[in-house]
């Protein structure tokens, strides 16, 4: 699990929702515009790739449930992801990332419309069953439908309703822009949290 960028125009490159090419814009730099040549190749080489999993791993992160009706089987589908971020009020945008080896993301993309769950101090189980790989990821899960129709799990501390609004490669992970159409609070209780590689709750 990785962190997002927030996009603040379709950068060269990036595929909308309809898999067209983004229109592109004279924008400033962003983090999520390609830096031309390899001047950069070898600052990053010598990145130990568990050294920095275990710096950014300082960072405390929530942890959500993204869901969806797989179209062709009819079922819930999900996954779990500690990189979700709010990214623009106006429109209503959030992002999370995805590693590019999931097999749950294309089905959660061609449902076009998901929810994004946040889940509480209580769902750990609920975390790790979504993150791990699996036929029927759901098997005991309590949940109900969003107002969007999507699977809601319950005693989530809040939800999003929302639709993809733009894909961006990013390493070995994929960066998903998704455009909020409805959300609101759940449930009043405490975040489940993800620290230093595991599973905490907040003190107090």
């Amino acid at each position: 699990m990785s962190t997002p960028a927030a996009r603040l125009a379709t950068p060269r490159g990036a595929v909308t929702a309809h898999g067209h090419p983004g229109t592109v814009r004279e924008d400033p730099p962003s983090l999520l515009t390609p830096v031309s040549g390899d001047r950069h190749a070898g600052d990053t080489a010598a990145v130990d790739p568990r050294h920095f999993r275990n710096v950014l791993g300082r960072f405390a992160t929530g942890v959500v449930a993204i869901t969806a009706i797989d179209p062709a089987t009819g079922e819930p589908c999900g996954l779990a992801a500690n990189s979700f971020t709010s990214v623009s009020l106006d429109p209503p945008l959030v992002a999370f990332c995805v590693a590019h080896t999931s097999t749950t993301w294309p089905r959660l993309r061609s449902a076009g419309r998901m929810c994004v769950n946040v889940l509480a101090d209580h769902h750990e189980d609920v975390s790790r069953q979504l993150a791990a790989r699996g036929p029927d990821k759901f098997a005991g899960l309590a949940w109900t439908f969003s107002p969007g129709g999507h699977p809601l799990i319950d005693e989530t501390l809040a939800w999003i309703d929302c639709s993809v609004e733009a894909e961006h490669v990013a390493g070995d992970h994929i960066i998903v822009v998704a455009r909020v159409h409805d959300l609101g609070a759940h449930a009043d209780r405490g975040p489940l949290v993800f620290f230093r590689g595991s599973y905490n709750r907040l003190d107090g």
